[in-house]
């Protein structure tokens, strides 16, 4: 049985499929195409969808359907958005969809702006916030709190009808934005993140991060302050645009500054902390929906690590025992860094599959590039920093300190030299580590360790004791436990 999972998503600007595999949890993107057929904006002008528009949409999805076949994908999740819904000869468009043999669903306003926040809270577990998905019909708004997504509503502000918007001037814009969101319920939400999904957001992201050279370049998980934001916004209103931005299409440079107004209208009056961009929404949010309970309930960063450092020969079990051996080799730190130190743990061993000359570059790029979800900015620099520490680097990479504190950096760099003690010291085998122990005891880093793997603590193992220790502030100790039967701790 074929264990692709394929969505295709027939929105207002755009018709996409986007074929999955890897874990359920965080699954990966095999196949993503794409036709702007626009058939929001037919709707826009006079309620129809154009004939040209839906010629090119079905001449799409003909090709996906063959394309599904021949891969034989059975789990096919086909959705309408805004504009198949608002227009008035959208059920006949739909039954032409329908004729190709592809089970559509229309969905609702409502289910729309559920789904795609669905998308989101899977992708930020705990997340607490507003989501706005700006998409070619429409803009959904939802409010979110851990698992609950509440208060879904869409409005007619997709980036096809936002030029005739505009068109008014922009102080009437942003009246007609308030009156909607007021009309709506959507006022008086200050202090909460929020959260940006969508293509045109997405072009947002990756316009600030060109502007600022920031080391990243995939868009998930970018934040920036309200107030960074609308200068942002106010920058591109002004026309000022780079003409060619890595990773936006000209069609979407030329919808930045529709979409950066209404940014600035929605962070005027929701006054949001914080912007999040999420690549998460409502692709993801079908498949989240379809997972049991219990996949649900799994950590999406572990999940997408575990797979890739597993697909390289690194078993999580080996992984799950080194960072229990090292888990007193830390400074304090806050809540949820036992995760990043776990998937710390396993791209580092990941990368000792990699030549030595690559190992450091390789796992950095890992740590800052690849598409992880459930993962901020300064996490990732923290793996990054474990990472090319276990590696034999002695300084951190200089981009990691332009998003992390030097304490989080820290932080990553003790990780990264526990690890490599035990990589080293044990020789790969999960038994060196079961008959041994790293502790802290009144100021001193001890390896204490049966007389049946005494012989594994050589002088390069005393090094890396050293360089830990010294790290920590610690004296380094090596005991040796002459009782078999004494208690490793």
């Amino acid at each position: 049985m074929n264990a692709e999972r394929a969505v295709i998503d027939i929105g207002s600007n755009t018709v996409r499929l986007v074929i999955f595999g890897g874990p359920p949890r965080a699954p990966t993107i095999l196949l993503n195409e794409k036709v702007t057929a626009r058939l929001g904006k037919g709707v826009a002008e006079n309620g129809r969808l154009s004939d040209k528009s839906m010629q090119a949409a079905l001449a799409a999805l003909a090709r996906y359907a063959t394309i599904l076949r021949l891969r034989r994908v059975e789990h096919v999740d086909a959705v309408a958005t805004a504009a198949s819904r608002d227009a008035e000869n959208g059920p006949e468009f739909l039954a032409a969809v329908r004729a190709l043999g592809l089970d559509v669903r229309l969905l609702s306003g409502e289910e729309e702006a559920i789904t795609s926040a669905t998308g989101v809270t899977a992708a930020f577990p705990g997340a607490c916030g507003i989501v706005a998905d700006l998409g070619g019909g429409s803009l959904e708004l939802v409010d979110i709190e851990g698992t609950n997504c509440t208060h879904g509503t869409s409005l007619p502000l997709g980036t096809l009808r936002l030029p005739q918007l505009r068109s008014e001037g922009s102080v009437r814009f942003t009246r007609r934005v308030h009156k909607m969101l007021e009309a709506a319920d959507w006022t008086g939400s200050a202090g909460l993140p929020l959260y940006l999904v969508g293509g045109s957001h997405r072009a947002l992201a990756h316009y600030a991060m060109h502007a600022l050279d920031w080391p990243f370049d995939d868009p998930h998980g970018f934040s920036m302050s309200a107030d960074e934001a609308l200068n942002l916004c106010q920058v591109i209103d002004r026309g000022k645009l780079s003409t060619s931005i890595p990773m936006v299409s000209a069609s979407r440079l030329a919808m930045l500054p529709d979409a950066a107004a209404l940014l600035a209208a929605l962070i005027t009056d929701l006054q949001p902390e914080r912007i999040v961009f999420s690549s998460w929404g409502l692709r993801e949010g079908l498949l989240y929906r379809q997972l049991s309970p219990a996949q649900q309930a799994l950590d999406p960063l572990l999940a997408g690590v575990t797979t890739f450092a597993e697909q390289l020969g690194c078993p999580r079990g080996f992984a799950d025992t080194i960072a229990q051996w090292t888990s007193h080799a830390s400074i304090p730190h806050e809540e949820g860094h036992d995760r990043l130190r776990l998937a710390a743990t396993m791209l580092s061993l990941a990368a000792n599959r990699m030549e030595p000359n690559l190992r450091a570059e390789e796992s950095v790029e890992w740590a800052l590039r690849k598409r992880w979800v459930g993962i901020d900015g300064e996490g990732r620099a923290m793996i990054a920093a474990a990472a090319c520490t276990n590696a034999g680097h002695e300084a951190v990479f200089p981009q990691l300190e332009r998003i992390a504190s030097s304490r989080q950096l820290l932080a990553g760099r003790i990780w990264g030299l526990a690890i490599r003690l035990a990589r080293r010291f044990s020789g790969g085998t999960t038994d060196a580590l079961t008959q041994s122990a790293l502790t802290v005891e009144n100021g001193e880093l001890v390896l204490s360790l049966r007389e049946s793997v005494a012989t594994l603590y050589t002088s390069a193992a005393e090094k890396d004791l050293k360089a830990l220790a010294q790290v920590l502030g610690m004296k380094p100790v090596s005991r040796i436990l002459v009782t078999e039967s004494a208690a490793i701790t």
